[in-house]
């Protein structure tokens, strides 16, 4: 087991590897340099955060998360050769970890390495099956439109297509196999018809397919003047906006797609997502995001405060993490376990408490909600209430030595409250053993 893990989960997606235990301060050379290693990222210190990690892997070198973290900072430099190698490292040492493959996307998109992205996202499908739209994306961009054609009817056989979905299989329709769009075409029909909203919707995704991003602006921008009720050129007009740093036309075009009652869900939703990225980078914005979550709430299958929770911990800002998920469907397990990790960070022992012991008949077979309400009784001086907890949870522990490490931890935390001799031998004797294997 990585000594990694102490910090990691603050840090990671993949909630099913946290181990709540593992939240404990630093205690040795090489946590203290991978905790510096997240701070130094977090305040945009690559270069530090390189050395703290660099340092990390002289006494860890198969260690796949010092390579992936490496890859994310070196990735943040757009240093593309050291973050392909750190990235790719990381997959060699662990393939079944998907953000490590998402790494290499990103080095291989950003590069405009398509047929090396291309690779990386039939594998990343087999983790996520909606990844087959960045596929069909793909396959469009470097002209496979014959695959492009093949990943949309495996789409559509297996429910509704997106709007952008649609888009890419009505310009398959309009053009000879293994042509590229016919732009001229498109062109002259505006022209001739000015009023047609779908010729430029087509065109502008067709200038976006052959890399002409001018040109796809430029025909937003025409869509606009003559069709000035047109929410769909804002989809477009978002992006370029962005790209520009123009925040005033960002936002309008921004607010314009949430408010639509004529754009697709998943398109609102990569919208949000371009616009929340923009607004970490000008926070003034925030207050656009909180002001529009009311225009998803109708929206089944998204919690989006749980997705923007997830956003801004990942961003290791935690204050608006815990703001968003503590709005969200309480009934979330991955939210739960989200929050609970946070309030035992931030030591906020009685939110903990109280949000475990609730959740705990909700989901009444998962341990760490005992661990977690027993650890902050514990802290709360509530002992005997902590002991309940834990003997009521271990039992469920089940292959996680992590976890049952931290149940013994906390009985012998519990037993010095209660004055219990034996408990404390009991499960110091049992921390000892699992330790040793």
């Amino acid at each position: 087991m990585y000594k990694i893990i102490a910090f990691l989960f603050l840090f990671q997606i993949s909630f099913g590897q946290i181990n709540p235990e593992e939240v404990e301060t630093a205690e040795n050379e090489f946590e203290t340099n991978f905790f510096d290693a997240l701070k130094e990222k977090a305040i945009e210190n690559y270069d530090k955060a390189i050395i703290a990690l660099q340092k990390c892997l002289l006494k860890e070198p198969a260690n796949p998360e010092i390579h992936y973290q490496l890859g994310v900072n070196y990735l943040a430099q757009k240093n593309y050769i050291e973050a392909e190698n750190a990235f790719q490292k990381a997959v060699d040492l662990e393939p079944k970890q998907r953000w490590y493959w998402n790494g290499l996307y990103d080095v291989h998109y950003q590069t405009k390495a398509y047929e090396k992205a291309i690779v990386i996202v039939e594998k990343l499908v087999t983790f996520d099956a909606n990844m087959k739209e960045d596929l069909v994306s793909l396959y469009m961009t470097t002209q496979q439109f014959d695959k492009a054609k093949t990943a949309i009817d495996d789409i559509e056989s297996k429910g509704t297509l997106s709007k952008t979905i649609e888009m890419y299989q009505l310009q398959l329709q309009n053009m000879s196999k293994g042509n590229k769009p016919k732009t001229t075409d498109l062109e002259v029909a505006i022209k001739s018809n000015p009023k047609a909203e779908q010729n430029y919707i087509d065109l502008i995704y067709a200038y976006s397919v052959n890399n002409q991003e001018d040109k796809a602006f430029q025909t937003a921008l025409l869509l606009e003047k003559e069709l000035p009720n047109s929410d769909l050129a804002h989809v477009s007009l978002v992006k370029f906006h962005i790209q520009a740093n123009d925040i005033s036309k960002a936002t309008d075009s921004y607010k314009r797609v949430v408010k639509s009652s004529k754009i697709d869900f998943k398109i609102k939703q990569r919208v949000l997502n371009e616009y929340l990225i923009f607004a970490t980078k000008n926070p003034q914005l925030l207050v656009e995001i909180d002001n529009s979550i009311s225009y998803f709430d109708n929206n089944v299958g998204m919690d989006v405060n749980k997705e923007l929770g997830k956003f801004f911990y990942n961003k290791n800002n935690f204050e608006l993490a815990q703001k968003y998920i503590e709005k969200s469907n309480s009934n979330d397990i991955e939210a739960i376990d989200l929050l609970l990790n946070i309030y035992d960070f931030n030591k906020q022992f009685e939110k903990m408490a109280k949000k475990s012991e609730v959740c705990i008949d909700l989901f009444p077979t998962k341990a760490n909600l005992y661990y977690y309400a027993a650890k902050g009784n514990n802290n709360l001086k509530n002992f005997k209430k902590a002991k309940d907890f834990l003997e009521m949870g271990i039992d469920y522990v089940i292959d996680d030595p992590n976890l049952e490490a931290g149940f013994c931890k906390q009985f012998i935390i519990c037993a010095d409250g209660l004055s219990d001799l034996k408990m404390k031998q009991t499960y110091q004797k049992r921390l000892d053993a699992i330790s040793k294997k």
